[in-house]
């Protein structure tokens, strides 16, 4: 695309790339005979290695395990897990079977869970035993008391969660009411494999693969949902600007529950016969720095807080790094001297940045390997192939290179919308197919955007996507608040960070350390804000409207916060 005499702020990625026209499964299927004796899969902490004929004969396993429990095309089946070799398989025997894989963020709670799994009406759950400071197994207790009376190889019957028909644990013990995920292959009969041999005949590319929940405005996460033909192109376009082959080898330690994991890393890697590495259940620097050097990656995945947690690490310069080239760095604002450490002291001489959003699935714009370095780390890149851009004033207008708008999308790429939220679907798609991101951009006569701001309040803390409304409603919860105020504030760390300003109802009397507390363990963590100041009114307009970029900008001053940060 000739973009340097742009006269507005529109691009559209023409390619002579075709894009694959096929399901996930179908794609996995012909991957995986070109090159079946090549590594797919290393997942270190479980002591997994397999070629790519491995993977495909434990996805084709465990789908038909799937299609035994009587699971239906289409039907939702949520997986609540850290990182692992399950939830690889899980990711590509669901979209074998015709499933709708629902990933539940690690860091949800009860009040999180029981909602996303109503949502969308999950039919089956697959679950880990605990992450973390999570109890898995305690909480869908809470949510399920019935499972002490119920039985793995039955259908469940349960009040809070009325769609929920099988619950599926990782690990070796046994849990009553569940079935365990190893037990899936040893569950298909002649009939289940070829009933899954004929839904790989009538699958369409076109067909809801996955959905991912975002916070949203109204106070309730929305349902992403996502096709074949979405996810798997844009994992295939990225591994492009990546220049990915079969002898690559990538360092996944983002979470397979955000895009990011899943289709910047997973699809990236299986639509390019590259192998995808696998260092630990979460982010662990140590953990990360010694799959590099053992297992020879050449590339890299990460937000800016784990870069950075890499680089200052006490033991870095111990690590040899040297089979690094390149990767991605986004999630959130990426420093340009981090950006510059990165290539610089980790070799990844060809890292990227990656700019997009869970209803786009997920990028739209991101650095080539052949930009000159100021452009990579200053800029979120140009466009993606086959995505067309534009950048609006507040009438629809599209402006001149250069000046700011409302970024908006179209394309393969476009979510299907909301799950059972139609209202809400119509409010972020227009009539014309543009998907409106909310985001504040610029494009010049290159092509190269930047992103400036957000037309929404939303805070993006170390990669994670949060809506104050959601936190807020929360809040208003507490029998002693009156009235709250939730809005981001600069952090060198984590990007932002989350703030709160409180009006205690009259005659109560609440400090810090309770708020924090009704938070924990019932809201995921990085929604508790970190900062917590208690008011008796907020700035507001003359017309009533609440003003908190005065509350941003005072907190900014009092608490003498940095607001250098490169978009």
């Amino acid at each position: 695309m000739d973009t340097t005499s742009l006269t507005q702020s529109y691009v559209h990625g023409a390619s002579r790339t075709p894009l694959l026209g096929e399901t996930i499964g179908a794609h996995l299927d012909r991957m995986a005979a070109l090159s079946p004796d090549r590594p797919a899969l290393v997942v270190r902490h479980q002591n997994v290695r397999w070629t790519y004929a491995a993977f495909k004969h434990s996805v084709d396993r465990t789908a038909a395990g799937l299609v035994a429990l009587g699971l239906k095309p289409g039907e939702r089946i949520g997986i609540w897990s850290q990182n692992n070799a399950e939830w690889v398989v899980t990711q590509f025997a669901t979209a074998k079977a015709g499933l709708i894989l629902v990933n539940i963020n690690p860091a949800y709670r009860l009040h999180e869970l029981e909602y996303a799994i109503n949502k969308v009406g999950c039919a089956a759950l697959i679950l880990s035993p605990s992450f973390k400071s999570s109890d898995y197994l305690g909480m869908i207790a809470r949510l399920a008391p019935e499972l002490d009376r119920s039985f793995s190889d039955r259908p469940l019957s349960l009040q809070r969660l009325p769609t929920l028909r099988h619950l599926i644990r990782l690990g070796a013990e046994r849990t009553p009411g569940m079935l365990n995920f190893d037990d899936l292959p040893g569950l298909a009969r002649p009939a289940d494999v070829a009933e899954l041999g004929r839904l790989a005949g009538i699958l369409q590319f076109d067909d809801p693969v996955n959905i991912q929940f975002t916070s949203g405005t109204t106070g309730s996460p929305k349902g992403a949902t996502l096709t074949h033909h979405n996810i798997l192109n844009n994992g295939f376009f990225v591994g492009e600007a990546m220049r990915l082959t079969e002898e690559d080898r990538l360092c996944i330690p983002v979470p397979f529950y955000h895009c990011f994991g899943m289709v910047l890393g997973n699809l990236a890697c299986v639509t390019h016969r590259a192998c995808m590495v696998i260092p630990g259940e979460g982010f662990d620097p140590v953990a990360v720095l010694s799959a590099v050097q053992e297992e020879r990656c050449t590339g890299l995945h990460g937000v800016p807080t784990m870069f950075i947690a890499l680089l200052d690490h006490p033991d870095f310069a111990r690590y040899d790094l040297s089979s690094l080239r390149t990767g991605i760095m986004a999630g959130s604002p990426c420093p340009i001297e981090v950006m510059k450490r990165v290539v610089s002291e980790m070799n990844q001489r060809e890292i990227t940045i990656a700019y997009g959003m869970t209803e786009t699935s997920p990028v739209s714009f991101q650095s080539s390997t052949g930009d000159p370095l100021e452009r990579r780390v200053s800029t979120v890149g140009r466009i993606q192939p086959h995505l067309e851009v534009k950048i609006v004033d507040a009438e629809g207008r599209i402006v001149p290179p250069g000046t700011p708008g409302e970024l908006l999308t179209r394309g393969y790429s476009v979510m299907r919308g909301y799950w059972g939220d139609a209202e809400q679907t119509a409010r972020a798609i227009d009539e014309a197919g543009w998907m409106h991101t909310g985001d504040l951009a610029t494009i010049d006569a290159e092509g190269y955007c930047n992103i400036v701001g957000r037309l929404k309040d939303m805070v993006i803390r170390g990669g994670e996507n949060i809506y104050p409304r959601e936190v807020e409603e929360f809040l208003y919860t507490h029998p002693d608040i009156a009235d709250v105020q939730v809005f981001g504030v600069p952090d060198q760390q984590f990007g932002e960070q989350l703030c709160a300003w409180i009006r205690v109802k009259p005659g109560a009397a609440l400090t810090e350390q309770q708020v924090t507390a009704f938070c924990q363990g019932v809201i995921a963590h990085y929604k508790i804000p970190k900062y917590i100041r208690f008011v008796d009114e907020f700035p507001m307009t003359v017309t009533g409207k609440i003003q908190k970029f005065v509350m941003r900008q005072t907190m900014i001053e009092d608490l003498a916060l940095s607001q250098d940060r490169t978009a």
